[in-house]
């Protein structure tokens, strides 16, 4: 599956009533190419090698708001780390001319100096050959869809025809560009301790019609609308988390797939009377004031979407939305972290 069409179905799955609110960025994929810009508009492209190829990966990534840095990482495939194991360096090639080694940012990532990211872009974004070698094998890096996703890039952060524009230079100055945007603030409360409890079949027999009323348009679950159907044997429990002396927690299983299940989250007050605030129906655990989502964009495990959402004492609200890229066997676990979504979260005090 496209990776950029399954994230987005898994983030369509985790919109809430108390998230309307909370705009997501913009995200844009084109090819070898894919552009994810978060609620502040700091942007991040990732290209990679030819999708057979399947060598390595860079980051590029800019803050909005003028004269602000452009900074690239790179990253080798690690999923045959026999095959792309780095050598004594790592350096930049393009055209067939050296660039001189790249500077290591870590254990596993190198992050190129100004003048080679600029060169690097410019030669991506037109018809350069760029390389990377000092592994078993050279990372090649895809200039397939790169133009249309720094055109992208610069156009959410409004810098095309700028002088410091990454795809359409103009004469514009720097100052015109759009400026960044401050991250939403966050207070978290505290959650009272408490031993979770299933729902007797009474108390499910009242709150279930009132569970399922509350889903939001295209929002399901089926664990819960088929009881007499169980999504698996045993996993039909409905259970209720204490939150706090007015409200609680509720939650179901409502679906589950080749490699991925969703549960449903509402809260409810505490004597169960009132209308349940949907959460999310794609959840994957809850735990001390927070619901986490992980989903993962295919059973290896190389591409993986997540969510989180913060107790305030009223709701959840959204803190955090983030994809780890396209599906292209480059790491365990996902390539890159591309926020979609950002804010401060203040601890409870």
């Amino acid at each position: 599956m496209n990776s950029g069409i399954w994230a987005a179905l898994v983030m369509a799955a985790t919109l809430s009533a108390p998230a309307l609110a909370e705009q997501s960025g913009i995200s844009f994929d084109h090819k070898d190419w894919e552009v994810v810009c978060d609620n502040t508009l700091t942007c991040r492209a990732a290209g990679y090698s030819a999708e057979e190829e399947a060598s390595g990966s860079v980051l590029i990534t800019r803050k909005a708001g003028p004269d602000t840095p452009v900074t690239v990482d790179v990253v080798l495939a690690e999923m045959d780390a026999d095959e792309t194991a780095p050598q004594a360096a790592l350096s930049l090639w393009i055209d067939g001319k050296s660039q001189g080694e790249i500077a290591t940012e870590d254990n596993d990532t190198w992050r190129l100096s100004d003048a080679q990211a600029h060169s690097m872009i410019d030669a991506v974004k037109g018809s350069g050959k760029v390389e990377f070698k000092g592994a078993a094998k050279p990372f090649v890096l895809s200039s397939d869809g790169a133009y249309a996703v720094l055109l992208k890039f610069d156009d959410v952060q409004g810098r095309v025809g700028t002088t410091g524009a990454l795809s359409k230079k103009g004469d514009k100055a720097e100052n015109t560009v759009t400026p960044a945007v401050a991250a939403p603030v966050i207070q978290a409360a505290k959650v009272e301790s408490g031993e979770d409890r299933a729902l007797t079949t009474a108390e499910v027999n009242a709150l279930k019609p009132r569970l399922l009323a509350a889903l939001p348009n295209n929002n399901e679950c089926e664990g819960l609308a088929s009881p007499q159907e169980p999504v698996i044997d045993g996993d039909n429990d409905i259970t209720l988390t204490p939150l706090d002396r007015k409200h609680v927690l509720i939650s179901a299983l409502c679906w589950r797939g080749a490699y991925n299940e969703g549960y449903g989250y509402w809260v409810l007050d505490k004597a169960l009377k009132g209308n349940p605030q949907f959460i999310t129906n794609a959840a994957s655990d809850y735990s001390d004031g927070i619901i986490s989502l992980g989903q993962r964009g295919r059973g290896i495990g190389d591409c993986w979407a997540s969510a989180e959402w913060v107790w305030d004492g009223e709701t959840f609200r959204k803190s955090s939305e983030s994809t780890t890229g396209m599906c292209r066997y480059i790491r365990a676990g996902g390539t890159w972290d591309l926020p979609e979504f950002v804010t401060e979260v203040k601890e409870a005090q």
